[in-house]
């Protein structure tokens, strides 16, 4: 008997944690339907919610992990670095498009991430290419490689900047609402640079505790 209710509580919390690691990509998935209807209306909630269960339930997507903690002040920081990101780089395109010299030779390169989860890469590739004059082009997720396309990088200099502020942009995110094995990862290269090691302390949430268990 107490084998059956032990079997069953095991069962409960497998299904509890599932849930709560599907439930990102249920919302993404809903997010994407309404804009691709251009409409937030009932129908649409409720028909993006039924697609949304229908993919995770019967085809194969892997798991969001989510490492269950959430910096508020380091969330405000990257805000405002990224849309500073993104004026300057918008102001940078325009003047290589309108000058006389005309636009620039552009290069590719990869960027070898330190952290491994599957979100924390997504959201760096996003990041990435939503600052103008960088498009990720591929993504290696079993390697963590990003290779970007940089427009006006014309020497291995100008590579060097790309990549670096990729790797600023992934320890901001980290920082932000990284997994505690993210914050490791980031350690490690952080010490082998001679630099001190990021503080894990963060606003912990019902769904770390979820993880745990």
């Amino acid at each position: 008997m107490k084998n059956g209710a032990g079997k069953l509580r095991r069962t409960r919390l497998t299904f509890r944690r599932t849930i709560w690691l599907q439930l990102p990509l249920v919302v993404w998935l809903v997010v994407l339907w309404v804009l691709l209807w251009e409409a937030v209306t009932p129908i649409t909630l409720a028909s993006g919610l039924l697609i949304a269960v229908l993919i995770t339930r019967f085809l194969y997507l892997p798991p969001v992990e989510l490492g269950g903690r959430f910096n508020l002040i380091w969330f405000l920081a990257f805000t405002v670095k990224f849309v500073a990101l993104v004026v300057a780089a918008s102001v940078q395109v325009t003047w290589m498009i309108l000058r006389p010299k005309g636009v620039p030779t552009s290069s590719i390169g990869a960027v070898q991430l330190r952290t491994r989860s599957d979100l924390m890469i997504t959201l760096v590739a996003q990041v990435t290419s939503l600052i103008p004059g960088s498009v990720v082009v591929e993504v290696n997720r079993h390697q963590s490689v990003l290779y970007l396309h940089v427009l006006g990088a014309t020497s291995d200099a100008d590579l060097k900047r790309a990549r670096e502020q990729v790797l600023r942009n992934e320890e901001r995110l980290v920082r932000a609402l990284g997994s505690l094995r993210d914050i490791d990862a980031i350690n490690r290269h952080r010490r082998e640079q001679g630099k001190r090691a990021i503080a894990a302390g963060a606003f912990s949430y019902f769904l770390r505790r979820q993880n745990e268990r």
